[in-house]
């Protein structure tokens, strides 16, 4: 202990040693001190001076801390040291947090290698990560604590290997799950931060952590810590979340079928007057908006995408967003990104398409929210990032929506637009945005338009028919010839790019609208002259999007005008341009950064809105269209009238396909309506069997009553004869005999039990009057009548049973009578129209026969009861005279006792008098002097005598 005092700075009279020197004391002392409190005191030591002295104490003191975790597990206290001491030697959080602003720049990075170093030294042996991760599962604060923070910094430093050592580590992952049902929320919250770290790019990991229940216990802290409300805590379980979904297919289809969306719908419940938004209810809530993208995102498998949609509609969710989207107050990054949420909710689903079309925003006269949207993208004041939102809002909405792409055309045509001009439509708007002096509203209203018509041949040509006033006395102008107007009037690139896409996504296989490009004279000079011009780079992007519609121009030519054939046009451009110059000017689309960039997500992000050049579905047309066009111009015209034939075959054979399935839809709708008939009428034709199966039921169930009634009770001849025609329409089956025959049996074995039943009491009665005539003595006599009684008491209420049983059985005769009576009338009113041939008749006849034999059989069966209830009665009188006599023999026998007793007291008190008497006598003679011999003396001296004679006896 005095070496350690002079360590930790206690006063000595020599130099101080240095820090190294110290260090390796301390080692010295941890690996030989034999005294477990000598060793923590080292430990202790080396854990203070790890901070200061980090490389000297990793150095010298890992290999034996870690030694120490192997031997002296049993102590906590030194365990908790020692993983401190190895999380202040790997750790670099410590030694950034030190750095003073002075330092120089490459420090960090030093820091950055020294722990990854020892990180290495350490997991170099897989058993010290092994040992770690048993240690984490001790229930010690001091040691759990430490190794965990120790296990989340080895993940910082050397992430996959040390993940991979945990993945094969039995029971590895699970053992830190037990972290997050820790009730110390230190331990909890550390144990979330190193699951961060371990599902970080690894889907094994992720999806043993989602199966390890993670999802339910994640979702229960947010819910505890308040949801969107709650600190930091939520933040870093929201990452964790964020890591087991993203790019994880299996997790999102758990997270899904476990109905763990509809648990998300509360973290949106903002409140309505959206005040007080701290720094991290924006940072959670941002998030909770971030995860939801991540169940929805377009990268993601149509079929998993769109699962995750419509559960989000039918929770609640989407109209969750919608009212944060729609409500004030809300800070303006929250409210970007509600609005990139909302969008890929509804992006392709119908379903959810429609709802939000419905959505209005809480205004006086109310608007759909989609005009909002789109007053704030075509408002240069707004933020950039919003307008961008709300773009990429727009095209989500119009995503595979034919349905919302005619609502939004059909807001530009003329015989829908309001003219009172009280409300501000959709394509007023677009419309406004696309004439505008800002070319940040020009581009996003061109793209949106062009949104409207992707892949809709239809609204293509309707969008023909649009007219617009450009000012006071000038006649009105198409909409295609104002967009060539400007283009011609060299606005800024970004506008004339705008309107540039426009035009090719219009006019890409639409003829109709090529046509009416062509039939304006100025386009394709004016398209030819900015081809061929050498520009700098800024317009080189105009120039690839200008041979883009030239191309589409002569692709889609229906050659319906003379002067622009494909022939000629082709002939142009070899004049003017050069085919070799025209594909090299195409090219420059495509190999333009920008269009990379777009062509990877579809959302726009854009740095600044001078970036703002491309659209993602643009991306595909140019894709789709390079190649067609570079081999148009390149065929001859022969090519192009073989080309021309082809194509009107398969015109031809398109409308003669489109004919068959418009008459096979007729067929089918045809065919529906059939299959309904059909399904009502059998759904008809069962109710009516299922009504005939349930009367045919019961009139069989009447049937077989009354047969059983019928013959149960046995009537007369006559009876039987009046209703011969009852039994001819009413057939007895075999089984109904048969039931008929056993029941006959059973009456027959209860009456042989009933008479056994008498005979036994008869011989009772016989055994007791033999016994009463034997009775010889008073006390023997008295015996046998109680005996007698007794038994006399059982036969009684054997017979008051019988007699009971008797009564029932003709109540119960007398019933059945009633219900023959009834079923007689019922019968006799029911219509005999069941079959009257001569096989019907006989089989009728020789079923009355049988039954005519049963009933006989049955009156005479109850004959025989009557006659037996008779004699049963004749019994029971007998045996109740017998039990009269008997009852007043006994009280007779009764009453001579009684006298008996009272003799034999009277003969004891004479007795005691006497005695009295002569012990009088006695006392009286011995005072008169006369001897007197007791009667206890005479007994004492014959038993003297008797003594002596023996004594006699054995001298002798």
């Amino acid at each position: 202990m005095n070496f350690l005092r002079g360590v930790m700075g206690g006063p000595s009279a020599g130099p101080q040693p240095s820090g190294a020197e110290t260090i390796q004391k301390l080692c010295d002392r941890v690996a030989s001190s034999t005294l477990l409190d000598d060793r923590r005191d080292a430990v202790r030591a080396l854990k203070s001076l790890s901070k200061k002295y980090r490389l000297e104490v990793g150095i010298q003191a890992m290999e034996h801390l870690i030694h120490v975790l192997q031997t002296d597990r049993s102590d906590s206290e030194i365990i908790g040291y020692a993983l401190d001491t190895l999380y202040n030697v790997i750790s670099n959080d410590l030694e950034e947090e030190e750095q003073d602003d002075s330092e120089e720049e490459n420090l960090p990075k030093q820091v950055d290698d020294l722990g990854s170093q020892f990180t290495e030294i350490f997991i170099k042996q897989q058993e010290n990560v092994t040992l770690l991760l048993t240690l984490v599962e001790e229930f010690d604060f001091h040691v759990r604590w430490p190794g965990v923070k120790l296990l989340t910094s080895l993940l910082k430093q050397q992430g996959p290997q040390v993940q991979q050592i945990i993945l094969v580590s039995p029971m590895g992952v699970s053992r830190l799950m037990d972290l997050l049902a820790d009730s110390r929320e230190v331990i909890r919250n550390d144990g979330v931060l190193l699951l961060q770290q371990l599902t970080k790019s690894n889907a094994a990991i992720q999806k043993i952590v989602a199966f390890e229940n993670a999802f339910e216990r994640l979702l229960d802290i947010i819910t505890e810590e308040g949801n969107s409300d709650g600190g930091i805590v939520v933040e870093d379980c929201l990452l964790l979340l964020q890591n087991l979904l993203k790019n994880n297919n299996s997790n999102q289809n758990f997270f899904k079928e476990g109905s763990y969306i509809q648990r998300m719908k509360p973290w949106f419940e903002v409140g309505d007057d959206n005040c007080g938004w701290s720094a991290q209810k924006v940072t959670n809530l941002h998030l909770m908006l971030q995860l939801v993208r991540v169940l929805v995102s377009p990268t993601n498998p149509p079929g998993a995408t769109s699962s995750c949609q419509k559960a989000m509609f039918h929770c609640g969710l989407l109209q969750q967003l919608c009212t944060i989207l729609m409500a004030t107050g809300v800070p303006a990054d929250i409210l970007t990104e509600t609005i990139n949420t909302v969008s890929e909710v509804i992006r392709g689903c119908q379903m959810n398409q429609d709802y939000f079309a419905s959505v209005n925003a809480p205004s006086n006269p109310p608007r759909p929210a989609i005009v909002v949207l789109l007053m704030s993208m075509v408002n240069e004041r707004q933020p950039f990032v919003l307008r961008c939102a709300v773009l990429y809002c727009f095209q989500c909405f119009l995503y595979k929506n034919q349905k919302g792409q005619g609502e939004i055309v059909s807001t530009l045509l003329p015989s829908t637009i309001d003219a009172t001009g009280n409300s501000v439509s959709a394509g007023q708007l677009l419309c406004g945005g696309l004439f505008s002096t800002d070319s940040l509203s020009n581009w996003c209203a061109a793209v949106a338009l062009a949104h409207a018509l992707q892949e809709n041949a239809t609204l293509k040509e309707q969008l023909l028919r649009v007219q617009l006033a450009t000012s006071i006395g000038n006649p009105p102008v198409s909409l295609l010839q104002q967009c060539t107007n400007i283009l011609s009037q060299g606005s800024k690139v970004q506008t004339r790019v705008g309107l540039l896409m426009l035009l090719c996504t219009w006019l890409s296989n639409c003829s109709i609208a090529v046509t009416h490009f062509l039939h304006n004279p100025a386009n394709v000079p004016f398209l030819t002259g900015q081809i061929a011009e050498n520009l700098g780079e800024e317009e080189q992007l105009v120039q690839g999007l200008c041979a883009l519609l030239l191309g589409i121009s002569i692709y889609y030519n229906d050659n319906s005008l003379e002067n622009y054939r494909k022939e000629k046009l082709k002939q142009l451009i070899e004049k003017r341009i050069g085919r070799e110059n025209f594909i090299e000017k195409l090219g420059f689309i495509s190999k333009h950064e920008l269009y990379s960039r777009a062509a990877q997500k579809p959302q726009p992000s854009f740095s600044s809105p001078d970036h703002m050049m491309f659209d993602h579905e643009f991306t595909k047309l140019v894709k789709e269209l390079e190649g067609v066009i570079s081999k148009a111009i390149y065929k001859s015209s022969e090519e192009d009238k073989k080309e021309e034939e082809v194509k009107k075959t398969l015109e031809q054979h398109d409308n003669i396909v489109t004919h068959y399935k418009k008459v096979i839809r007729e067929q089918d709708q045809e065919l529906e309506e059939l299959k309904q008939q059909i399904n009502t009428l059998k759904s008809q034709n069962e109710q009516l069997q299922a009504t005939v199966t349930q009367q045919v039921s019961q009139i069989q169930q009447h049937k077989d009553q009354y047969n059983l009634l019928k013959v149960q009770l046995g009537k007369d001849t006559q009876h039987h004869n009046s209703h011969g025609d009852t039994f001819q329409m009413n057939g007895i089956q075999t089984e109904e005999v048969s039931k008929l025959k056993e029941e006959l049996e059973e009456w027959k074995t209860k009456h042989e039990l009933l008479q056994g039943q008498l005979r036994e009491k008869d011989s009772v009665i016989e055994k007791l009057k033999s016994s009463h005539l034997e009775v010889g003595t008073e006390q023997s006599s008295q015996t046998s009548k109680s005996g007698g009684l007794e038994h006399n008491n059982e036969l009684q209420k054997e017979l008051e049973r019988l007699r009971s049983q008797i009564q029932l059985q003709s109540a119960e005769i007398s019933q059945l009578q009633t219900e023959n009576q009834k079923l007689q009338v019922m019968n006799a009113t029911a219509d005999p129209v069941l079959g009257h041939s001569s096989a019907t008749a006989a089989q009728n006849s020789e079923w009355k026969g049988r039954l005519e034999q049963e009933i006989k059989e049955l009156k005479s069966e109850v004959k025989a009861l009557s006659e037996e209830k008779a004699s049963l009665k004749e019994h029971l009188d007998s045996s109740s005279s017998t039990v009269a006599i008997l009852q007043d023999e006994k009280s007779k026998l009764q009453q001579e006792v009684a006298e008996s007793k009272k003799e034999q007291d009277d003969l004891l008190v004479l007795l005691a008098d006497q005695d009295q008497k002569l012990s009088a006598l006695k006392i009286k003679l011995k005072d008169l002097g006369v001897p007197v011999e007791d009667e206890d003396d005479i007994e004492s001296g014959d038993q003297g005598d008797e003594d002596e004679d023996g004594d006699e006896e054995e001298q002798d």
